[in-house]
C-alpha cells in the first residue's frame, strides 16, 4: 500500500526533466498519475508506459496559450478528481536586458510570464472548486532559487517565479480552512534538459561549484521533497517554501 493509493495525481510538464521524475515517485507511491505535456507526446506516452501501477493517462495542453482549464476538464472527465496538482512546467528564456529588442523583450516577457506564471494561476483557479468538493487537497508549485538571487539574462522567469512563490502563500493562506495544502519547492541547477547547455557547456564546472557538494541536484532528489510535501502528515508544511539548491543560495 502506498501513502497515494487510490489519489489521483496531475503534474504539467512531466514529460520530462523534474517533471518526469515527480511522476515516477508518485507512481511508486500508488498514485495515478495524468503526465501532461506541451507538445511531445511521444515522451509522455514513454512516461506513462514506465509508471509502477495502472491507469496513469497523458493528456496535452498548451499552458500558454490558455490551455490550463482545459486540462483540468479533461483531466476530471478523464479520472473523476484530482488530489494533488504539481505546478511544474516552465520555459526559460535569454533576453539580456542591453542586447534585446524592445518586440523580442515584450515576447519573451509574455510567453514566460503566460506560462510560468498565468498558466499555474488558471490551473489553481480551475482545481480549487473540484477538491472544495472532494474534502480537499494538495498543490504543490515548482519555483527556483532565481526568484530570489535574480536572473540577469532571464528576467522574466525569476520575475514568474517570484511571483509563483507569492501565489503559493496567497493560496496557502486562502485554502487552509477547505483542507487544501499549498507549498512551493524552489530548486537551483537540476540535471535536466533545460539545464544542459550551462551543466555541459564551458562554465558548466563553475555552475556547479555553486554549491559546496560540487555537483547540480538530480531530478529525482527535487522529485522526492514535491511528494514529501504532498503527502499526508505535512499539512503544517503550508505555505512553505522549501529551497532544494545544495546550498548554493541561502536565504533569511
Amino acid at each position: 500500500m502506498g501513502d497515494f493509493d487510490g489519489q489521483c495525481v496531475l503534474v504539467t510538464g512531466g514529460s520530462r526533466g523534474i517533471g518526469r521524475a515527480v511522476c515516477e515517485e508518485f507512481g511508486r507511491r500508488g498514485a495515478v498519475v495524468v503526465v501532461h505535456y506541451a507538445t511531445n507526446e511521444a515522451a509522455a506516452r514513454e512516461v506513462v508506459n514506465g509508471l509502477a501501477g495502472n491507469g496513469h493517462v497523458a493528456i496535452p495542453a498548451d499552458l500558454g496559450a490558455g490551455g490550463a482549464r482545459g486540462l483540468i476538464e479533461s483531466t476530471i472527465e478523464k479520472l473523476g478528481r484530482i488530489d494533488v496538482l504539481v505546478n511544474n512546467a516552465g520555459i526559460y528564456e535569454a533576453h539580456p536586458v542591453l542586447t534585446t529588442s524592445p518586440d523580442d523583450w515584450d515576447a519573451s516577457w509574455a510567453r514566460t510570464i503566460a506560462t510560468n506564471l498565468i498558466g499555474p494561476a488558471d490551473l489553481i483557479h480551475a482545481v480549487v472548486p473540484h477538491m472544495v468538493d472532494q474534502g480537499g487537497g494538495r498543490i504543490v508549485n515548482v519555483t527556483s532559487r532565481g526568484a530570489f538571487r535574480g536572473e540577469p539574462a532571464h528576467a522574466a522567469y525569476g520575475a514568474s517565479k517570484a511571483g509563483l512563490n507569492s501565489l503559493s502563500q496567497s493560496m496557502a493562506v486562502a485554502l487552509a480552512p477547505h483542507n487544501i495544502y499549498v507549498t512551493a519547492v524552489a530548486p537551483g541547477f537540476v540535471e535536466t534538459d533545460m539545464a544542459s547547455a550551462y551543466l555541459n557547456g564551458p562554465g558548466g564546472d563553475a555552475v556547479k561549484a555553486q554549491s559546496p557538494m560540487g555537483r547540480a541536484a538530480s531530478p529525482a532528489e527535487i522529485a522526492r521533497v514535491v511528494v514529501f510535501l504532498a503527502s499526508p502528515g505535512s499539512e503544517s508544511a503550508t505555505g512553505s517554501i522549501v529551497d532544494v539548491n545544495g546550498a548554493s543560495y541561502l536565504r533569511s
